[in-house]
């Protein structure tokens, strides 16, 4: 697929995350559900506000990763592999520090607003400060494995990358069990349970690379001017992701206030979903990410603008096909997997889909700003459009509308963020902006449209007649037929439609002949 900006390798690696993403979404879905069922819904509500508490730390080590993957990546497009060990080791020590600053932020500052702000039933305190001790550990040991990872996805090396994944999703299986023939504190259980799998995922991960990658032996080093460099480029990136960890948790804790813990399980149902489909569109923006930051480190700026505009279609469609069938048959779909459906539910999953759709079309500008390391205007900017989410919905809420409109407020800053850091690229380093949102962005726009129009028609005409189990699986197989047809004839040029025709008959042919 190297005609339209995608070589083989990407592909490769896509399918092999492909499949990674599969098993564990599955396991994913199937562990959600039954945690939700075995916590109950107010400790579920407890635990996604509490662990996502802690996220709001994640914007340090959220920064680190972009910059850890990008000076990795960058080395070796640059200069095949000269440099990486001194990377690699600043990287790791850089990382150790973060994480003892964070965990000092997190025992003062993050115990304080967990007993002063946040609202649960008062016989549950004691609980939920155990969720954030363990929730808080989890990330710390999540932050020093953030330099493995980057080395691994810096090298390509999917599958490895892959497998790990697959394995922390099978010991979150293992997490299911233990609850239910545990009479513990299903709560603190699982957190406790939740930070084992953090420790043991992040000896996996040093383990691999220290056999596989002679740059990961980590040695003491902290040469000043790649920390000075490194640490410029992070404190831009850091408010880039404080701005979307704000605007996350920050609207979380408003519709806490507002509403209670129930309306955060239910939006904690409608990320948790969300998650699953978002991560199998996510492997293809890895596998990319690394080819983007080459070409550019290697001064092959127009290869990678048709990188980013064929793998924003991508993405998108990838997307959308997906989630189709979830946002027309939402009640069905939650019905079955749920026990109890948190109330307004459907509505967060719905609208949060469609927040996931115009974000992955944001996601490949990001790795571009990275890439070309002019990182301050564009993560300002995305600072004060991602801070506007929470007056927004703080207003939504004081004018009595439904906790629902926390995701409609995401969405207005979703969309906001698409345009600013396509004019502030188009500013920096010519990116042709004006063709990106008239090829790609308004190009996706219609295809969703004409996607959900007619899909939306059949469950409306399938009420009419039945409510019966197999007319609502009809409907989900519909759906993703037509949202395939539609988004292959109108979301893709006549090159990408030429390319992908061609990879599949590669693949059968390939099969045909082993045969």
């Amino acid at each position: 697929m190297a005609d339209i900006g995608i070589d083989k390798k990407i592909v490769r690696n896509t399918l092999m995350l492909y499949i990674r993403m599969f098993l564990m979404m599955l396991i994913s879905l199937y562990t959600g559900r039954l945690v939700l069922d075995v916590l109950g819904i107010e400790d579920y509500g407890i635990y996604n506000v509490v662990g996502g508490f802690v996220a709001m730390f994640s914007i340090i080590s959220g920064a680190m990763v972009g910059a850890s993957q990008r000076f990795i990546s960058y080395e070796l497009g640059k200069s095949g592999e000269g440099n990486v060990h001194k990377v690699f080791c600043t990287t790791v020590s850089i990382h150790i520090i973060l994480a003892i600053i964070i965990l000092i932020i997190g025992e003062t500052l993050g115990i304080w607003l967990v007993n002063n702000y946040l609202k649960f039933s008062p016989e549950r305190y004691v609980a939920a400060n155990w969720v954030f001790q363990f929730a808080l550990f989890t990330f710390i040991f999540n932050i020093i494995s953030i330099p493995y990872n980057a080395t691994i996805i810096a090298y390509e090396k999917m599958s490895a990358f892959a497998y790990i994944s697959i394995l922390e999703a099978v010991l979150k299986l293992v997490i299911v069990y233990l609850l239910l023939i545990s009479s513990f504190d299903k709560l603190i259980l699982y957190g406790f349970l939740m930070f084992c799998i953090a420790v043991a995922i992040r000896f996996v991960y040093t383990f691999y690379c220290s056999i596989h990658f002679k740059e990961c032996r980590y040695q003491l080093i902290l040469d000043k001017k790649l920390v000075k460099t490194m640490l410029s480029y992070t404190g831009w990136n850091f408010l880039g992701a404080w701005g979307g960890t704000f605007r996350g948790q920050g609207v979380n804790m408003v519709l806490n206030n507002f509403f209670g813990a129930t309306a955060n399980a239910a939006q904690g149902v409608s990320n948790h979903v969300l998650g699953a489909i978002t991560g199998l569109v996510s492997n293809f923006n890895m596998a990319m990410n690394p080819q983007i930051i080459k070409r550019y480190a290697a001064g092959e700026k127009e290869s990678m603008f048709k990188l980013l505009f064929s793998g924003s279609r991508l993405s998108f469609v990838l997307l959308l096909v997906i989630s189709t069938p979830i946002v027309v048959e939402a009640p069905f779909v939650l019905g079955i997997w749920l026990k109890d459906v948190p109330e307004y539910s459907v509505q967060f999953l719905r609208i949060t889909i469609y927040v996931a759709l115009f974000d992955s079309l944001s996601r490949n500008l990001v790795t571009a700003m990275q890439a070309s390391g002019i990182v301050r205007n564009t993560n300002i900017a995305a600072f004060l459009v991602s801070s506007f989410a929470i007056p927004m919905a703080y207003l939504f809420f004081l004018w009595g509308f439904s906790p629902y409109y926390a995701a409609v407020a995401q969405l207005i800053v979703s969309l906001g963020l698409l345009w600013v850091r396509g004019i502030i690229l188009r500013n920096t380093i010519d990116f042709p902006f004006c063709k990106f949102f008239t090829s790609v962005v308004l190009r996706m726009l219609l295809t969703t449209i004409v996607v959900f129009i007619p899909s939306y028609g059949l469950v409306l005409l399938a009420d009419n007649i039945s409510d019966s189990f197999l007319i609502h699986i009809l409907n989900i197989i519909i759906s993703l037929t037509l949202s395939l047809l539609i988004s292959y004839y109108l979301g893709f040029t006549n090159e990408e439609r030429h390319a992908v025709t061609s990879k599949i008959r590669a693949i059968i042919n390939n099969k045909l002949c082993r045969k």
